[in-house]
């Protein structure tokens, strides 16, 4: 599989109307202090943040493994991963489950310092001048080729001064317009003791709730000029684009649930708005094209594709 069809364009934009799976309303993500984050377009229109950026990407990274397994899921095996072991040599994280991914302090931080030592000899040189992308791209597609769609911050000053950082190349958010609030509540009930001290969970208590009515939107941008200035040559380049076009597909057929009141469907069709008359392969497509783009690109993947660390506190 290739991906001619976005050779000119710089973006793949993306959209698709959701709706609940059941009823009409939804619970969108809330904040410490903050809430639900509700604003006004500049139009007025009243917008509600249904879920953000970071935590889209890590819907669109849980989904692509499989915990029972303690590998990736099907598709996508033979993809470089850093596994992280504890000292019993059990397994404790990994690099996509991880939100920093490299820069993980299970990685990072261990008093076992072989691999972070191996990462500060490959990333020599870039410590001086401005930073050589193309090097650091060549660093992450042979450890932890997630990092370069989701981005990563080695923030380690002896890591070329805490300079080597990336952006998202695969960016995704979900927001409501034309949003209501739908005001309920409920109560924690004690019929042993209704008026007890309810400061050590006795009593009855009760609590107000509110949750949102309105049309969603999820949005989707893959950077395919980032993904370029990578440098990595056609066959990762076609790697990172069917692994982007598997994560979209994927978590908007299989990861929808965000929180127990905001369960999702697509209402609608998945629209590409840029570049005008592209179409996505179908979840079943990719999953089918995936083994032969990752065969092609292992030449710049580690032997074996998964590297085995240990964290000692």
């Amino acid at each position: 599989m290739t991906f001619n069809g976005l050779s000119g364009s710089p973006r793949l934009l993306a959209d698709v109307e959701l709706r609940p799976l059941q009823g009409a309303r939804f619970q969108p993500t809330g904040f410490p202090d903050l809430g639900a984050a509700e604003y006004q377009a500049a139009d007025g229109t009243a917008m509600l943040l249904v879920e953000s950026a970071q935590s889209m990407a890590n819907r669109m990274e849980a989904i692509c493994w499989d915990e029972l397994a303690d590998d990736w899921v099907g598709p996508l095996r033979g993809l470089p991963v850093v596994k992280v072991m504890d000292t019993d040599g059990k397994p404790l994280t990994n690099t996509v489950l991880e939100s920093h991914r490299l820069n993980s302090p299970y990685i990072l931080e261990s008093k076992d310092k072989a691999f972070f030592n191996r990462l500060k000899d490959e990333l020599g040189g870039l410590e001086k001048g401005r930073v050589d992308l193309g090097a650091l791209a060549r660093v992450l597609l042979k450890y932890d080729a997630n990092a370069l769609l989701h981005g990563v911050f080695l923030a380690k000053s002896s890591l070329a001064g805490g300079r080597l950082r990336l952006p998202r190349a695969l960016s995704s958010f979900v927001e409501a317009q034309g949003v209501a609030v739908a005001a309920s509540g409920g109560v924690k009930r004690d019929d042993v003791d209704p008026s007890g001290n309810t400061n050590q969970g006795f009593g009855h208590v009760p609590f107000h709730r509110d949750e949102y009515t309105g049309t969603i939107t999820a949005y989707f941008n893959i950077d395919l000029a980032q993904i370029r200035g990578y440098r990595l040559g056609e066959a990762a380049e076609n790697l990172l684009i069917g692994l982007s076009l598997f994560k979209v597909r994927a978590v908007l057929e299989r990861g929808l649930r965000f929180r127990t009141a905001c369960d999702l469907e697509p209402a609608g069709e998945f629209s590409v708005r840029q570049p005008d008359g592209f179409l996505v392969p179908s979840l079943a497509e990719l999953e089918e094209a995936l083994p032969a783009l990752i065969k092609a690109a292992t030449d710049g993947f580690a032997d074996p594709p998964a590297t085995e660390v240990t964290f000692k506190p």
